[in-house]
């Protein structure tokens, strides 16, 4: 596990899981305990797909504060 800052002060823990010829990365954001998860090649560095993932949790989060 790793931790992550988004784009704002936001904190994520970040978890990468091998899955067979695949990585699934999963973000969560330990306020709230959003959860996020994506499958990412695993050709590309471990900052990118977390990058990734925090900015796919960060849209999730966003998304949801809109709602209320």
């Amino acid at each position: 596990m790793s931790h992550a800052t988004g784009g704002g002060d936001r904190d994520a823990i970040v978890e990468f899981r091998r899955i067979g010829a695949a990585l699934k990365v999963i973000a969560i954001d330990p306020a709230t305990g959003t959860e996020v998860s994506m499958v990412g090649d695993p050709h590309l560095s471990q900052q990118e797909l977390m990058r990734l993932a925090v900015r796919k949790l960060q849209f999730v989060l966003d998304k949801q504060q809109r709602k209320r």
